[in-house]
């Protein structure tokens, strides 16, 4: 693979911008994505968690069954309480 691939199409993150931020410390994937937005597109990261788990188990040699993935978080949308209450509709 070449490090002009784009492995988070969402965001437009390249392999070498992974690769980089690897090899610098970043061994997550939650810090991935805190530093270069990686997996926080459309896709949330359905399409590039696994290549980039891969990327970060090729430049530090952990095994990518120990690469923690991303938690996942509800969407957050406000309700009525007469909705959670049954009361209303």
């Amino acid at each position: 693979m070449s490090d002009e691939v784009i492995i988070c199409r969402c965001e437009e993150i390249s392999e070498e911008e992974i690769r980089s931020l690897a090899r610098s410390g970043v061994h997550t994937l939650s810090g991935m994505k805190r530093r270069i937005r990686a997996g926080m597109g459309l896709c949330q990261g359905r399409t590039c968690q696994r290549i980039i788990a891969r990327i970060i188990s090729e430049e530090t040699g952990i095994p990518v069954c120990e690469i923690l993935p991303n938690t996942s978080r509800p969407p957050c949308r406000p309700v009525k309480l007469g909705v959670l209450a049954g009361v209303d509709s």
